[in-house]
């Protein structure tokens, strides 16, 4: 999902479904951060839809309200406490309403979400969405109810998300959860817990349901899909324990990827987000064999210098990480890049703040995801490790990075014009209600003039003849 270049985690997002004929209950969603966090509402209302409730857009006229939260910044755990507060009127006035909290944030804070914000009756961590029936039982009855016990086995796969919101043609997929890399800046392995795979045939059941029904685009998610390893069910970390057989069988992301390529072979597929560590040439390799896998990956660096990586824990080094971009260029010569990048992290130098730039040039992504150092409690930078960049240098120098991106990627949307790209029909423009919007293999958005007889989900052939830092600018060719 291309975003701006700004420091901003994505607002939250109200979704809601067909109503189920029967169901008396009215169910408020709203999502914020990562696409993960979209994926698990759409799991939540699955669960909830056979528990009676209908979701609405509504917040008015809602029985329940959740919020499924961002723990990543700071940033992001205020922007829900201040939607928390607009909920106070309401909840005096219909004092039957339950309001709860779900996600990482949830899982971070635990019973100190219930202690904080009074106006909370629910807290649900991301493993235990499946306790949601028995939890609001609790709630009925005028007790709190709380369930962030982590999991080292659930993947939900024998849940068949309902689809909320969206356009009908493109949709997630989750294949992983959890995060082993323990990055000293992330809080992720603590409120998401160990790394674990979803069983392949549920995955591939899942996409050839999606293509059934109209879908045309997916993304496979995880925190880290490159680490995905299916070898009959437990964490990554236990799979040295595994049998030979389940050794012998194993299925890594690679595989993956060509099993869902082969399976719907007419679907367009994504994947985010990869880890350089555990990126492989195979991966690439797949890329390059089936014309339905988008040439793109996101694989985000954090820093261009060695010291902050190490300080980081990041696994990788800046060499190994230009070399893995080298690879790709190589065996998918189309492909694209997208960054993540943290600036100001902990003794953060001018030079070390010299060598992400530097790296950014060696790259030339197509776009990024920058932020400045936020400090996250319970992590092991902020029990170790000092935040001594002072805030106006933070911003300074996110602002040359953020200034750098929009260079390069203006270079990058450069190189697509004068040439037919095939474009995925998602929607209509926000600026034009006569032209359509989509995105090409590579990622980059495109916008052109609607023909008669194009519709949402069409695949067309785009001429590129312009540009601007983040937008290709086209007219369809027969």
């Amino acid at each position: 999902m291309q975003e701006k270049y700004i420091d901003e985690t994505k607002q939250g997002e109200a979704f809601a479904i067909a109503e189920k004929d029967g169901n008396s209950k009215k169910l408020f969603l709203e999502s914020y951060g990562c696409q993960m966090n979209f994926s698990d509402s759409e799991i939540v209302a699955s669960i909830l839809n056979e528990q009676g409730y209908n979701t609405t857009l509504k917040v008015e006229e809602a029985d329940l309200i959740l919020l499924n939260t961002c723990s990543i910044r700071e940033k992001a755990e205020q922007t829900v406490r201040m939607r928390l507060a607009q909920f106070k009127n309401l909840k005096k006035e219909r004092p039957n309403m339950t309001v709860g909290v779900l996600g990482c944030m949830a899982e971070r804070l635990k019973t100190k979400f219930l202690e904080e914000e009074q106006l909370v009756d629910l807290v649900v961590g991301p493993d235990a969405y499946r306790d949601l029936p028995n939890l609001l039982k609790e709630t009925e009855g005028g007790r709190d109810a709380i369930n962030v016990i982590l999991s080292k086995e659930e993947t939900y796969a024998d849940i068949n998300p309902v689809r909320l919101g969206g356009n009908g043609v493109t949709a997630f997929v989750t294949i992983t959860r959890g995060c082993d890399n323990m990055c000293t800046f992330c809080v992720v392995p603590f409120t998401r817990g160990r790394e674990r795979s979803r069983d392949p045939h549920s995955i591939i059941e899942e996409c050839k349901n999606l293509w059934e029904n109209g879908y045309k685009e997916i993304t496979l998610l995880g925190q880290n899909v490159d680490s995905y390893l299916w070898y009959g069910g437990g964490p990554k970390k236990d799979f040295g324990k595994a049998s030979e057989m389940q050794k012998l069988t194993a299925v890594n992301f690679a595989q993956l990827l060509d099993m869902v390529a082969v399976a719907v072979p007419k679907m367009r597929i994504r994947f985010s987000t990869s880890n350089p560590h555990e990126m492989t040439e195979e991966v690439f390799k797949m890329i390059a064999k089936h014309d339905n896998i988008c040439k793109y990956v996101h694989l985000p660096v954090q820093s261009g210098s060695d010291r902050i990586l190490q300080l980081m824990n990041r696994q990788h080094t800046r060499q190994e990480y230009l070399d893995l971009i080298k690879k790709g260029k190589e065996i998918v010569p189309d492909i694209s890049f997208s960054q993540d990048m943290i600036i100001g992290f902990c003794s953060e130098t001018e030079e070390d703040h010299q060598l992400t730039m530097s790296l950014m040039r060696e790259v030339e992504y197509d776009y990024g995801y920058m932020f400045s150092y936020s400090e996250r409690p319970g992590t092991p930078a902020h029990k170790k490790m000092e935040d001594d960049i002072p805030a106006d240098v933070k911003q300074r120098r996110l602002a040359e990075v953020i200034a750098l991106q929009g260079e390069l990627s203006r270079k990058r949307m450069e190189g697509y014009v004068g040439r037919v790209h095939e474009v995925l029909i998602e929607g209509i423009s926000k600026k034009n209600k006569n032209q359509w919007k989509g995105r090409n293999s590579q990622n980059a958005v495109c916008v052109f003039d609607m023909q008669e007889g194009q519709n949402m989900g069409d695949i067309v052939n785009v001429f590129v003849f312009n540009n601007t830092q983040g937008t290709l600018l086209g007219e369809t060719v027969k």
